[in-house]
């Protein structure tokens, strides 16, 4: 089944692999991870960790209408996809198997009793979709009442906590096929359970749940998890040495997940809009998963769809990102040189843990980085190194509609620092645009004084807090005025400057100062700054690009005081 000529229908909000064939939608032909999961004959359970919005749900209803057995053909959804010109052997499983399939998208639920209820009236309808077992005659008297007990909801614990063996058992003997396993965001339950405060008992839920139907289970042909994270090291798949995790870090299965660059150009041409193929690229490319170059599928659809060649960030607006925000916000300050490296479009380099610990961000660094980027708000670059040393990989903002998570953040992380003491965020970009000291003097103390003030002072080093200034200047300006940190300019390097995007707006330089009493004192500061501007030059490199006026200032930090000067421009 081709798609249908004539205007392209594109897949917004459906993701049921059977309705976008039928229906004609668009599609991007995915259907070679089938063939993967074939050849992979000595592996049972696949965990598939990948963004959200990247084609998981897509992809396991495609599993779901290949392996399902059922009286009704399929083959015209996969006729001229790769699957089905790719031999016997694969055809060989085409609706062999029953199949349990199962969503935990979208429990997000606030208490941890509402979302074991949910869980169990997951449960009960997945029981309910094979009914037809309690008539099967294959089923004991005590499996069927375990069987009803489920269905009407007052089932033992233990009775849920093996519901997915027994339902296991259950189809095996009655089609005499193995069965296939399909688990849509397994993580679900355990990011709301971090999130609302419940995690310890919902992942004792999910241990007991998964680890039932998936460790050692005789009735198994192949188990197919999606998330977004490998969760082990809370070891909610203890004991289960049988799931082969392919993180997008993993070679295998890079393509399965995304748009190549060629499925975005074809797209692209097919509906007449080739030429902004460069802005697409700009604003949806950039992930790395195991060296493939991707796109953001979820982005670059919408954008297809909308016919506007004014880009849109699409996936932040539908993204599920409090958790990221929460502890970016959190993090502002600790983080400082490394988001500052990232926002002005460099890179870190770091050694990512694929096993990510949800219950250590608040306390690992390493944590948080490694949440970034398994979530989609991070490319990571594999970087080679020796033989005896642990992989590393360089982490960047993969693109412009990321990059908006990132400068959006600190925008509020900013406004909320200003509130209280007479800050205000609007002042404080009008006095440094408009070249006014005192002004500008009077929002920094604001904004110093409200930041210290949450934050233990013996904790926290005053020039990091300096610092971290500068990553909500860049984050407030962008993108009318490019803020870049100790850059080359003049005779030297200023701690800030402002460049408008275009000429005949005002630019802006600033030279921090930390005053130490009595070793230095403010005023001593200040005198420091004010002759590095002057000696230095450094509103060339903004005279030179056209900004008009310039404005140059020398700030000096004491403790929670501040002194600002003017040294013209």
């Amino acid at each position: 089944m081709q798609d249908r000529p004539g205007p392209v229908r594109f897949p917004i909000g459906v993701s049921d692999f059977r309705k976008l064939r039928e229906l004609g939608l668009h599609y991007v032909d995915k259907s070679d991870l089938i063939c993967q999961l074939n050849d992979k004959r000595g592996v049972e359970v696949v965990l598939l960790p990948r963004p959200r919005r990247f084609g998981k749900t897509t992809n396991l209803s495609m599993l779901r209408c290949f392996f399902e057995k059922r009286d009704e053909d399929l083959s015209h959804l996969f006729e001229g996809l790769e699957v089905w010109g790719a031999g016997d052997e694969h055809r060989a499983h085409f609706q062999r198997y029953p199949v349990i399939y199962m969503t935990f998208k979208g429990l997000k639920l606030e208490s941890f009793d509402r979302c074991r209820d949910a869980i169990r009236r997951k449960i009960a309808a997945l029981f309910d979709e094979h009914r037809a077992l309690l008539d099967s005659g294959t089923l004991s008297a005590r499996e069927v009442k375990d069987y009803r007990a489920i269905l009407d909801g007052t089932a033992a614990d233990e009775i849920y906590d093996g519901a997915l063996l027994d339902l296991s058992r259950h189809l095996y003997r009655c089609h005499g096929e193995k069965v296939v396993i399909l688990i849509d965001e397994y993580d679900a339950p355990i990011h709301a359970g971090y999130i609302h405060g419940y995690a310890p008992q919902i992942l004792d839920v999910s241990r007991a749940f998964l680890t039932g139907g998936l460790k050692d289970n005789p009735h198994l042909h192949k188990a197919v998890l999606t998330g977004i994270l490998r969760i082990a090291r809370e070891s909610i798949f203890s004991g289960l040495n049988n799931v082969a995790v392919y993180s997008l870090l993993r070679r295998e299965f890079s393509a399965s997940f995304g748009f190549t660059e060629p499925e975005v150009e074809a797209l692209l041409e097919r509906v007449g809009r080739k030429d902004q193929m460069e802005a697409v690229r700009h604003w949806y490319n950039g992930y790395d998963f195991g060296g493939t170059v991707l796109y953001n599928p979820w982005s670059v659809l919408n954008y297809a769809a909308d016919q506007d060649p004014e880009p849109k960030p699409f996936w932040l607006s539908t993204s599920s990102n409090d958790l990221i925000r929460e502890q970016l916000e959190r993090r502002a300050v600790t983080l400082q040189p490394a988001l500052d490296a990232l926002l002005e479009g460099g890179g870190v380099e770091r050694v990512l843990d694929e096993n990510v610990a949800l219950g250590q961000l608040s306390t690992s660094e390493d944590a948080l980085w490694s949440l970034l980027v398994f979530s989609g708000y991070l490319r990571a670059e594999k970087r080679s190194r020796g033989p005896m040393e642990e992989a590393a990989h360089l982490l960047s903002i993969p693109n412009r509609e990321v990059r908006k998570l990132y400068t959006g953040t600190f925008r509020d992380w900013m406004r909320a620092r200003m509130v209280g003491h007479g800050g205000s965020l609007d002042r404080l970009t009008a006095a440094l645009l408009g070249g006014d000291a005192e002004v500008l003097e009077e929002q920094l103390q604001a904004f110093v004084v409200n930041l210290l003030s949450i934050h233990d002072p013996g904790t926290v080093d005053p020039e990091r807090v300096y610092q971290a200034f500068v990553v909500g200047l860049l984050a407030v300006l962008e993108p009318s005025f490019q803020v870049r940190s100790n850059r080359e300019s003049g005779h030297g390097r200023p701690d800030v400057m402002i460049r408008p995007a275009q000429p005949g707006r005002p630019g802006v330089v600033l030279e921090l100062k930390v005053a130490r009493a009595p070793r230095k004192t403010l005023e001593q500061a200040l005198a420091e700054g004010l002759s590095q501007l002057r000696d230095n030059d450094y509103a060339a490199e903004l005279r030179a690009a056209g900004a008009s006026p310039v404005h140059a200032f020398a700030v000096a930090f004491d403790g929670k005081e501040v002194w600002v000067r003017s040294a013209g421009g």
